[in-house]
């Protein structure tokens, strides 16, 4: 799901800078607020958790990268605006010092799995967790789908911006000056391999995390809450 640089549009790119920058400041006042000093490792591990993972990534014809991401699994763990802020510093790390994901495109990049995938998959989870005790299957099973879901939102709009470049950067003539692929082949480019594979991949490994931290450490499944 990294969009490199020159696939979207300077006005695309400044749009969602302009977009995530209220967002990051609101996740920097309320982390600042809410996490305790002894939390901090576990939002730098939650980084390095989703840097590693989001680096096993494949290609995808027609679209950018397919992987997994993490990102609803430290939202478990320590909340949504900590995620927020941990998978961002992810994909800026990736995009600076790997190449993987553009510069230019990181407001684009954290705006679909820094923000969308994060709240979505979170708030999902909470809804399908409610009152459930933090040993329930159910939160096995919640997590597993907000993982799911998150993922394929995140998918289906880094196609939807794909998508929209040859309408919004064109020449006089009609050709595309970004990304070269509508909506029809960016946007099953971008979902048939998370909804088929990727998807699966990550809601089975956050239902296992879960699974796992119910025996052997509940308490981290509390802080999030």
């Amino acid at each position: 799901m990294h969009i490199p640089d020159g696939y979207l549009g300077p006005v695309t790119c400044g749009f969602f800078y302009a977009v995530m920058l209220p967002i990051w400041i609101a996740a920097a006042r309320v982390v600042k607020k809410t996490l305790q000093k002894k939390q901090v490792p576990m939002l730098a591990i939650g980084a390095a958790f989703s840097f590693a993972i989001m680096m096993f990534n494949i290609p995808i014809p027609g679209g950018s990268t397919g992987h997994a991401t993490g990102g609803v699994l430290v939202a478990i763990l320590l909340g949504p605006w900590a995620a927020c802020i941990a998978i961002t510093v992810t994909l800026v790390v990736q995009a600076f010092l790997f190449g993987d994901g553009g510069i230019t495109t990181i407001g684009a990049n954290s705006f679909n799995m820094a923000f969308a995938l994060v709240f979505v998959g979170y708030y999902l989870y909470k809804a399908i967790s409610i009152r459930a005790p933090i040993a329930s299957n159910r939160r096995v099973i919640a997590a597993g789908i907000a993982a799911y879901v998150g993922i394929n939102v995140a998918a289906f709009l880094t196609g939807v911006e794909f998508g929209l470049q040859p309408l919004l950067h064109h020449t006089a003539n009609g050709q595309a000056l970004y990304s070269p692929y509508g909506l029809k082949v960016a946007l099953p480019a971008m979902l048939i391999g998370h909804l088929s594979l990727f998807g699966w991949l990550e809601a089975i490994m956050t239902a296992l995390a879960v699974k796992y931290l119910q025996k052997q450490d509940p308490y981290l499944l509390k802080i999030g809450e």
